[in-house]
């Protein structure tokens, strides 16, 4: 299904990660796809979006706090 798009729903848009393309529900297997996006737009800039996204992660504090920044180890939660 290169290049086409095929969806029942117009509101769902996947990337196709092995192609490089846009499509709609009828596509790829998951594997290969981000998604679902709401719009065409959005799919389109799936790679940037994951980007930001993985970069917003990786600053956040709550995702951060079990490395002990001075040595790289991981601090050990005692429950006390």
């Amino acid at each position: 299904m290169w290049g086409s798009i095929v969806s029942d729903d117009p509101r769902e848009w996947y990337y196709c990660t092995k192609h490089h393309l846009v499509e709609g529900r009828e596509g790829c297997k998951a594997s290969d796809r981000l998604g679902p996006y709401r719009t065409r737009e959005d799919a389109e800039r799936a790679l940037e979006l994951a980007a930001e996204r993985t970069k917003a992660w990786d600053e956040d504090p709550d995702w951060n706090d079990d490395v002990d920044d001075s040595d790289g180890d991981a601090i050990t939660d005692t429950g006390a």
